[in-house]
């Protein structure tokens, strides 16, 4: 009866390389239709960046000088995000001119340029209080729209800026300084460590 034993187990060993091969199939698939390059570690460096703005601008006399502060905070934290994910692209064999990489850095983009004209105008007439939620608002939807060609924790840290920015505007406005380092800090820092670890660094 071995016969019968081997005619048994064919059809079994058949299904589970068709099994196999659907997950690799769908694996590649996902890895294909999403934009892998976002980096844990660069969002721990801008959160870090962050926390220590938020630290620095709680001390400043002048709105102007507590503005100053947060632009270069911005700036060094945009150069760590652009290292940090070219580093990882080319660990990981992908490139950053790709159809989903263009995808993503537009929908970030549009909303980051609309936040920095904002920002020009809300210098131009003194008000520095609705600085903070609007660039939680904004950065968040930049997130949650690039984070559409990516994982979905970016949509949902996306989500969570734009929820920040909501209860900024809901709370004193003295209050804007603590929601910047809570979102640009502790959960930039937050989603930072949780992709380093699940997503490839």
């Amino acid at each position: 009866m071995p016969k019968a034993a081997d005619s048994d187990s064919s059809p079994a060993s058949l299904g589970g390389h068709a099994a196999e091969n659907l997950v690799f199939i769908r694996q590649a698939m996902e890895r294909g239709t999403t934009f892998t390059a976002v980096p844990g570690a660069g969002g721990c460096v801008m959160g870090a960046i962050a926390l220590v703005a938020a630290l620095v601008g709680s001390s400043q006399p002048t709105g102007d000088r507590w503005l100053l502060v947060w632009l270069a905070a911005a700036v060094a934290a945009a150069v760590a995000g652009l290292v940090t994910m070219a580093r990882k692209a080319r660990l990981a064999g992908a490139t950053l001119t790709g159809a989903n990489a263009r995808r993503f850095a537009a929908g970030l983009a549009a909303p980051l340029v609309a936040g920095a004209a904002i920002t020009y105008e809300l210098w131009a007439v003194r008000n520095f209080t609705v600085m903070a939620p609007a660039w939680l608002l904004l950065y968040g939807a930049g997130v949650l729209t690039g984070g559409i060609f990516s994982v979905p924790a970016v949509r949902l840290m996306g989500a969570l800026f734009m929820a920040l920015g909501l209860l900024a505007i809901l709370t004193p406005p003295d209050w804007g300084n603590i929601w910047l380092a809570i979102g640009f800090g502790g959960l930039q820092l937050g989603f930072g460590v949780y992709i380093a670890r699940n997503h490839g660094g």
